[in-house]
């Protein structure tokens, strides 16, 4: 008779586990990408440029091509792709809806055009065919919200990217040294 040596999981805690299963896995899922991206393997500065080119692309209204965009503008910088392309997913399919009209009342508000907004209509080509008024608000309100997003991202990701590499060499020596 065999006996199984691997170890079980009481009851009450896979209960738990599958009651926060969705958050564990994007908690593993936000850990994969952010260890990912730190351990590439080019300079804090190249990484910070590609995260700050990623938040400007982001910020404008035109999902469909943010990631055909941000890749040739990211080789045309010579940036880490990579990182410019994971910076653009905030802005997504399944934030469109309240991206796009945040993007809409800060364009209004910078560009004072009066427009009207539709959330059935936010397909670029919807956009343009309802006027270019509504896609200049939308893109005045990404650039707004861009520039000053990007500025803070290349400096906050610097710093990020700055500490994370120097406490992990300073870990790897104690490792090495045995101390």
């Amino acid at each position: 008779m065999t006996t199984d040596l691997r170890r079980h999981t009481p009851p009450e805690k896979e209960a738990k586990e599958k009651k926060n299963g969705w958050w564990n896995g994007s908690k593993r899922w936000i850990k994969y990408w952010y260890l990912r991206l730190m351990r590439q393997n080019s300079s804090p500065k190249n990484l910070a440029g590609a995260m700050a080119l990623g938040m400007f692309i982001g910020a404008m209204p035109i999902i469909p091509f943010q990631s055909v965009v941000v890749i040739a503008l990211a080789f045309l910088f010579r940036v880490n792709k990579l990182a410019a392309w994971l910076a653009t997913c905030y802005s997504n399919a399944a934030t469109m809806v309240p991206f796009y009209y945040f993007l809409y009342e800060v364009g209004s508000a910078v560009t004072q055009l009066d427009v009207a907004f539709d959330p059935h209509h936010l397909e670029m080509e919807q956009m343009i065919s309802a006027g270019w008024d509504v896609f200049v608000v939308m893109f005045a309100g990404g650039f707004a919200v861009g520039v000053p997003a990007t500025i803070l991202t290349y400096f906050l990701s610097l710093f990020i990217i700055r500490r994370y590499r120097e406490r992990r060499a300073i870990r790897l020596l104690k490792k090495k040294t045995g101390n």
